[in-house]
């Protein structure tokens, strides 16, 4: 099944790669080996809790300050518990990085079979602000709380967001006529848009602008800067 080239946030969410029923066991099966626990359905419904809370302790007093302590209390399970999942918060960052490059990275193969680069570039824009907005927590603390993983993971995260504005510029450099000005620049300034949407959601929900206007909005600003108008309903 693939999606229209000119699709809706609902239409995408019958075909991301990751969404709030799926991840849970992604995560699960990801980490099996690192997991102690093993009987299947209290494992998903912790893990739910744990980054749940997670994510609203990191808004509240910061990831770098929370402890685990504190995740126990917020989730209610017992320090021997928690370490069933994580050995320690290093591996909690890890684990949410994972998670926004393995969704990131699965977008283009919804998009293969696109032959037109314009079409395919919206079709990329679209995915990529839909599954932020999928996502919005786990994408939130990478922009965020990107500084307390290890080197190591912090050089995947930026080869992830590296990766993604690589994509956008071949993909705006295929076009025909060729755009004018650099592709990377401008798939730059798409990638510090997409941003602008998980990181300020507060200023878009006061102004009453849902994902489906927003993504419209960008889509409506690249295909202006490329001087190629939307296609009608």
């Amino acid at each position: 099944m693939h999606l229209p080239t000119h699709f809706n946030f609902e239409q995408f969410q019958q075909m991301t790669p990751l969404n709030g029923e799926n991840i849970w066991e992604y995560i699960l099966d990801r980490h099996a080996g690192r997991i102690g626990v093993k009987r299947r359905k209290p494992a998903l419904e912790n893990l739910e809790r744990i980054f749940g809370a997670t994510f609203r302790l990191a808004n509240d007093v910061g990831f770098r300050a929370m402890s685990l302590r504190d995740l126990c209390r917020e989730t209610g399970l017992s320090m021997g518990g928690l370490y069933g999942y994580i050995s320690g918060k290093d591996q909690l960052a890890e684990m949410i990085e994972d998670v926004v490059r393995h969704a990131s990275q699965a977008l283009p193969e919804l998009f293969a079979h696109v032959a037109s680069p314009l079409d395919r570039l919206e079709a990329l824009i679209r995915s990529s602000i839909y599954l932020s907005e999928v996502l919005q927590p786990w994408f939130y603390f990478v922009y965020m709380d990107s500084r307390v993983l290890h080197a190591e993971q912090r050089s995947m995260a930026k080869q992830s967001e590296l990766y993604v504005q690589t994509l956008l510029a071949a993909t705006i450099a295929d076009i025909t006529p060729r755009p004018q000005g650099d592709p990377a620049l401008l798939a730059a300034h798409c990638l510090a848009l997409f941003q602008d949407w998980y990181v300020k959601r507060w200023k878009y929900r006061a102004a009453k602008v849902d994902v489906d206007d927003f993504a419209d909005s960008v889509v409506a600003t690249v295909r202006g800067y490329l001087g190629v108008a939307a296609p009608g309903p």
